[in-house]
């Protein structure tokens, strides 16, 4: 299926309805910015693959899309033919964001009150990522952790490093910490705690 919608609101209202494999984004809409809308658009279709496009693409705004769960950013400028390619690469499993050096950490406006930090990392990690985040804190390598999840090795190391995007982590250890620390994940079982949005 293809739609093309003018306004979130209406792309929402598709992804309700319809099961959409990539959904693709423009940062920009008049005034407004698609990132103040992507845990709604998450939300409304957790298994659509989503890419943005803008025309600048600053490092605040490529984190911003990687801590929203997006899939890929793409300067929207490029050739059709590499707008295309970055697409066929998202739809495959890969992650795929511009160079831009590391990822920008939020900063203590933006993480609001120390309970509402955790609810907004939580927000942004699908299913998966919240099973793969309790085996990386119960200290499970890529291979178990594949193993446990039924899932292949490689399609298990996409999903740590969105993880690791998605929580500002450098590291599977940081990542872990930070899940513990802000109760995310219980450390002796790796269940989830936080109730999902």
């Amino acid at each position: 299926m293809v739609a093309i919608t003018f306004h979130p609101n209406q792309a929402i209202a598709v992804l309700r309805r319809e099961r959409v494999d990539i959904g693709v984004f423009d940062v920009a809409f008049g005034t407004e910015t698609v990132l103040d809308r992507l845990a709604e658009i998450r939300a409304a279709a957790p298994a659509t693959r989503l890419v943005l496009l803008g025309a600048r693409l600053d490092a605040q705004t490529i984190a911003t899309g990687q801590a929203g769960g997006v899939h890929g950013v793409a300067d929207k400028r490029l050739a059709v033919a590499e707008i295309l390619r970055i697409l066929q690469r998202v739809y495959e499993g890969e992650l795929v964001l511009p160079v831009s050096g590391p990822p920008a950490r939020p900063t203590r406006a933006a993480r609001g009150t120390p309970g509402e930090y955790p609810k907004r990392l939580a927000a942004f990690l699908t299913p998966r990522e919240r099973q793969v985040l309790g085996a990386l804190v119960r200290g499970r390598d890529t291979i178990r952790l594949a193993k446990e999840l039924g899932i292949a090795e490689t399609t298990a190391r996409c999903h740590i490093q969105s993880v690791l995007i998605k929580l500002g982590a450098h590291s599977r250890l940081e990542a872990a910490t930070t899940a513990v620390r802000f109760g995310m994940i219980d450390p002796q079982t790796g269940r989830w705690l936080l109730p999902v949005i």
